[in-house]
This record gives C-alpha cells, structure tokens and sequence, in this order.
C-alpha cells in the first residue's frame, strides 16, 4: 500500500476515544449504578453528573437519552456479575464452593436491582444486551454443571432455578431503598444455597426451570 493510500485508510477509521473521554464514561455509569440501586432509574440525570464529578453536558454526549444509559448501566452489571462467575470458578476447587462464592459475590453486584430497569422504555433487543445475557448465562450455566457433575449440587434444578432466587432474594422489598435489603440478602441466600447442596432433602414440586422457560413469553 502506498503512503498516501495508508494515510487514505487511517482517516476514514473511526477515531478512538480520548483516554479522558473513557474515564468520563465509566465514571458516569459507575454513578448511575450506585444511583438506580439507591433510588430507581428515575433518579435525575443532573444528579448522576454531580455523583460523577462531570458536567451535564459531558453526561449527555455520552448517552444523550436516558434508556442509553440505564441499558449500559446493565450490561455493566452483566459483565461484572460475569467476571464473578469466572473468578469463583477459577479461585475454588470444591465446585459447590465455587457456586456459593458466586451467588453471594452476584448479590455485591445488585444483580436483584436490573430487574425493574429491565422492564423499562429502551430496547431490550439490542445487541449488547443479548451479548451480555449470553456471556453470563453460559457462565453460570457452566458453574451449575461442575457442581452437579461432581455431585455437590441436586440434579433436581436447574440454572434457570437459580436465577430466579437470585434475582428475587437480592430485589428489595416494594418501598425498601435496596441499601436497607443488605442484612438480610446473604443470610437469605445462604439459605437458599444451602438447599441446592446434595444430598437432596426433599422432593421438589415442579420441574426444573431452564433459560429457556425464563425467555418464553407468558
């Protein structure tokens, strides 16, 4: 290629974002993330840019619709919540252990606090979510199965079962701020682990609730 072909193809690429630039955008999502658990996604923008230590107008040329950011705030929490799975599996060697890590270390990551949001008015068919879901249903999925497979875990359930608790055992209560949830989220859960440990102690009502019964429509 010519020098002046190169040079040709290197405008045309998309620019990079500025280092200061990326530091902005991650600032503005990790605020919005502390902000939505504390007060729901309606919480105001301006007070998203304050917590961030950004100006209003930094904050809307990054996202300049409010479903832009309460979408990348959850794939955020998808990827987070991902990397936890990764990291209990890698740091445990009992699979069962590996599981309760992840469950409780899902809970620090509000997982419980998506679930409104993802109810709300943006595209929940856009690519990154469906990438982000993906990513951390194969995850889990992987989690439960070296569990089961090893024989710490009942076969009587399924990931399906798990993320229902998790999702419901770490949402806070109606008119509870999720921040007051936080002493009593781990002891439930513990709970709630304990009763997937094999041997079973009793037989469950029902079948085994997949990703898949999770995606059907009612």
């Amino acid at each position: 290629m010519s020098a002046a072909a190169a040079e040709a193809s290197r405008s045309t690429r998309t620019p990079r974002p500025r280092a200061d630039a990326l530091r902005n955008r991650e600032r503005i999502v990790s605020a919005a993330r502390e902000m939505f658990v504390e007060h729901g996604p309606q919480v105001p923008l301006d007070e998203i840019a304050r917590r961030a230590g950004v100006g209003n107008a930094t904050l809307y040329r990054h996202f300049p619709e409010r479903s832009d950011l309460v979408r990348e705030v959850v794939v955020s929490v998808m990827s987070r919540t991902t990397e936890q799975a990764g990291s209990a599996a890698a740091s445990e060697a009992d699979p069962f252990a590996a599981l309760r890590r992840f469950v409780h270390a899902a809970a620090d990551e509000r997982i419980g606090a998506l679930c409104p949001m993802l109810s709300g008015a943006f595209d929940a068919d856009h690519p990154d979510l469906h990438a982000g879901r993906g990513e951390l249903e194969a995850a889990v999925q992987g989690l439960v199965e070296r569990a089961q497979q090893a024989g710490r875990m009942r076969s009587d359930v399924a990931v399906g079962d798990l993320m229902v608790a998790l999702s419901q055992l770490t949402r806070p209560l109606p008119g509870t701020a999720c921040p007051n949830m936080d002493r009593f989220v781990h002891r439930h859960l513990q709970l709630f682990v304990d009763g997937l440990e094999a041997p079973a102690r009793s037989e469950l009502p029902g079948s085994a609730a997949t990703l898949g019964d999770l995606r059907s429509e009612p």
